[in-house]
């Protein structure tokens, strides 16, 4: 899979990654104006760094960044990269504490809420853990799938890790021992894209799929108990009506139970009110942009973050007004955040060509019962005709025809 720019906040703290480097500020309106980059191109080198875990020779790959994220707390902040690399960042102040490689390429990985472990999930289906209080300790295989694994959660005490693969499939494992199972969330009928634990309602899920739908469950239990079909929200005249999608981030403002969810390479985002009490899931609104959307996160303070394919305004805010959300003009932090963008937009260019991420997870379809039935005609219609040769139709007198040799010729 590819990757395309990203961004992550915790707090007002910010990170905008694209290609093999990211920049990390922050969104107070302050006269805070600090910036640090880093370039996963430039890590630190290290003798066992041209071989996996497993003992074999990583094969040569690009830095870009697959996967990142904060910690609960936002005291750390981890990434994952093409050259099979977990980096492990302190961020008060930001600190490289480790740079440490890992078996396969990683697809997810998350901070547990105790912020001793970071799981990363890669694409042989595994979750591996690695210590965050001894940053240059080896991984330790937690649990596996049999299919590709696209994203891992852990509930807010720790107690479960949720994993999401290419298989249709939510897996709710124990922490301590992940070989036992909790549940399974089956219904999803394309791969699950993306997981989220509602962080102030920590028994319910959220998850989404390549079969365009956003689903709410009882994830202790299995149990799903909304789904909203995305094909129906849209506008029908819309280019991108007809257009499989999946979406590639599910974002949680507490403040009033909003879902922001972003689909991969369709300019939109939906915006739902998680009703908890009812167990539902009701749909507000859709925010549509003029260019490719790279990735949406909430702030509590302020609202939605959307990052955009827009060197003027790489980075919008999106606030409540009466009930819809609207853009904030003239904000501060925006313009000090988007000022830092344009001055590093070569960061961020290589993420323009990137198509639809998920274009290749689809199931693959042959139809080969049109052929087939087209076939078994064309054999009929030819045993028809060898046995009219043979037994030619009568003639006015009710005998066969006598065909002369010269005819039959």
């Amino acid at each position: 899979m590819a990757s395309s720019a990203g961004l992550a906040l915790c707090g007002q703290a910010l990170v905008v990654r694209g290609g093999s480097r990211f920049l990390a500020t922050t969104t107070a309106s302050s006269d805070d104006d600090s910036l640090f980059t880093y370039d996963c191109s430039a890590a630190e080198k290290k003798s066992q760094e041209n071989k996996g875990e497993d003992g074999q020779p990583v094969e040569k790959a690009s830095d870009t960044i697959l996967a990142s994220t904060f910690s609960k707390s936002g005291s750390y902040f981890a990434l994952t990269d093409d050259s099979k690399r977990l980096i492990l960042f302190r961020t008060k102040p930001w600190q490289c504490l480790s740079v440490r490689t890992v078996v396969r390429r990683c697809t997810a990985l998350t901070f547990t809420a105790s912020e001793e472990k970071v799981l990363v999930a890669d694409k042989s289906g595994d979750v591996y853990s690695f210590s965050v209080l001894e940053p240059h300790g080896c991984g330790k295989l937690e649990l596996g799938h049999l299919s590709m694994l696209l994203d891992v959660a852990v509930s807010p005490d720790d107690r479960y890790v949720l994993t999401a693969d290419r298989d249709e499939k939510i897996r709710v494992s124990w922490a301590l021992a992940p070989h036992n199972i909790e549940s399974f969330c089956l219904g999803h009928t394309e791969f699950v894209s993306r997981i989220f634990v509602v962080p102030d309602h920590p028994e319910l899920l959220l998850s989404s799929s390549g079969d365009c739908t956003l689903r709410l469950w009882d994830y202790r239990r299995g149990q799903e108990l909304h789904c909203c079909h995305l094909t129906s929200l849209q506008e029908p005249a819309g280019p991108w009506s007809d257009k499989r999608f999946a979406a590639s981030r599910i974002s949680y403002w507490s403040r009033d139970s909003c879902v922001a969810l972003l689909c991969d390479s369709v300019p939109v985002v939906y915006v739902f009110h998680l009703d908890a009490p009812r167990r539902q899931l009701v749909y507000r609104q859709q925010l549509s942009f003029q260019h490719r959307v790279w990735d949406v996160a909430f702030e509590e303070s302020q609202g939605l973050w959307v990052l955009q394919d827009c060197r003027e305004a790489p980075l919008v805010l999106y606030g409540p007004v009466d009930g819809q959300w609207q853009p904030v003009p003239e904000n501060a932090a925006g313009k000090k955040v988007c000022a830092h963008l344009r001055g590093n937009w070569a960061m961020l260019e290589g993420s323009a060509g990137v198509d639809d991420v998920f274009s290749s997870l689809y199931k693959a379809t042959f139809d080969n019962v049109t052929t087939y039935l087209k076939k078994k005609e064309e054999r009929l219609q030819q045993q028809l005709r060898k046995k009219r040769h043979k037994n030619p139709s009568p003639g006015p007198n009710g005998q066969a025809k006598k065909v002369k040799s010269g005819e039959a010729s």
